[in-house]
């Protein structure tokens, strides 16, 4: 029956309408089998005990008993053999029913799991039909949900970590003012109203974060001034590098074209960068950003002379929460997300991001591209 069932037609139409054929098939046949030799052996014994057979009686007298004896004989045949055609047809029933119904069962099952929150919970897919279909489907939306999951767990900690570098300008700034070693001014209140603004915006934007990858994340892009963006970076980070005592220069490579960008978020990226060349440079090393044109973008570069990193970690340096044994510890501080915030918001400004490294104890370089505005190129033809 099992190969019976394998040879239909891949699809649940074919396998229900075979299903009731086999069970009036298995039911007709133990019917007809059932009389074929009942009958025959009821209707022996039933005439064998007709009384008076043996003396001589009238073709009227024979052909009444034989008649009631093969009624007889034919009504319990009947009722033997339905009863006999019943319970074979049940069995096919139960058999076939059991096969369509059982991936059905397996997904009612699973659902319940996953409502539970074991989002890693899968059914198997038994039947190239459309229950086989719907089961891929299910796995592909179980799939769908446990990285919904994944990321928004990982958003919990995208946030504490972004929020960090705004709490901590903040934090120096305000330690500065009241140490007396920064001296208030409107510049000064405006940097620090722009770091409260940039926090604020972190909040927001980080729950969208996960839909970066897909292209779907809002970004107020623009033309947008290179040199603006290294002068304000430069000026923002610096108080954390002279602390540790880490050079932090800003090097401008010819006239940079404006960029197509959201300017915070270039801000954001650079920040990311350069906290990440600062936690693993050593006081007394150097920090340089750099801008520089490249063709139809502009590239830009966050070279340090730090630890470094080796080749086999290069390819992985921007993955969530990746860290390299021992001299990516997460005793160095962060939290694993900063470069893979990085690459996500330079990929969804039409960009690319990679890394550079000549080994451990060579320092590393950090380089991302940014399309150059439409304006910026056609005012440069023109001239």
């Amino acid at each position: 029956m099992t190969l019976l069932l394998r040879l239909l037609p891949k699809n649940l139409k074919a396998k229900l309408f075979f299903s009731h054929f086999l069970v009036a098939l298995f039911g007709t046949l133990t019917l007809l089998v059932g009389l074929s030799f009942l009958t025959p052996y009821l209707f022996g014994r039933l005439v064998e005990d007709v009384p008076g057979l043996g003396r001589s009686l009238t073709a009227e007298e024979v052909r009444a008993s034989v008649s009631s004896a093969f009624e007889r004989a034919l009504l319990l045949s009947l009722l033997v053999a339905g009863v006999g055609g019943m319970l074979a047809a049940t069995g096919v029933s139960l058999f076939v029913s059991g096969r369509i119904t059982r991936p059905v069962l397996h997904m009612l099952a699973a659902t319940r799991r996953i409502s539970s929150g074991r989002y890693s919970e899968r059914v198997p897919v038994q039947e190239p039909d459309e229950l086989g279909a719907l089961s891929e489907s299910f796995n592909v939306m179980a799939t769908s949900l446990e990285g919904v999951e994944r990321r928004r767990r990982e958003l919990m900690m995208d946030v504490s970590h972004e929020l960090r570098t705004p709490l901590t300008t903040l934090e120096g700034y305000i330690e500065g003012l009241l140490d007396g070693v920064v001296t208030p001014s409107r510049d000064t209140w405006t940097l620090l109203h722009g770091e409260a603004e940039r926090m604020r915006r972190l909040v927001d934007d980080l729950q969208q974060l996960s839909r970066a990858e897909a292209g779907s994340l809002s970004l107020n892009s623009g033309a947008v001034s290179p040199s603006e963006i290294l002068r304000c970076t430069t000026e923002r980070c610096w108080p954390r590098f002279a602390e540790k005592g880490v050079a932090l220069e800003w090097e401008e490579t010819g006239g940079l074209p404006d960029v197509m960008a959201d300017g915070d978020r270039v801000v954001q990226v650079l920040t990311n960068l350069l906290n990440n060349a600062l936690r693993y440079t050593p006081p007394g090393g150097r920090v340089v950003l750099q801008g520089r044109p490249q063709g139809e973008q502009v590239l830009f570069t966050v070279t340090d002379t730090g630890e470094g990193i080796a080749g086999e970690h290069l390819p992985h340096v921007f993955e969530r929460f990746y860290r390299v044994e021992k001299s990516r510890s997460r005793e160095g501080g962060g939290s694993g997300v900063g470069l893979s915030i990085a690459r996500a918001l330079v990929e969804a400004m039409g960009g690319r991001i990679w890394a550079e490294s000549e080994g451990p104890g060579k320092g590393s370089t950090f380089a991302f591209t940014l399309p150059v505005a439409v304006s910026s190129t056609v005012g440069a033809s023109s001239r």
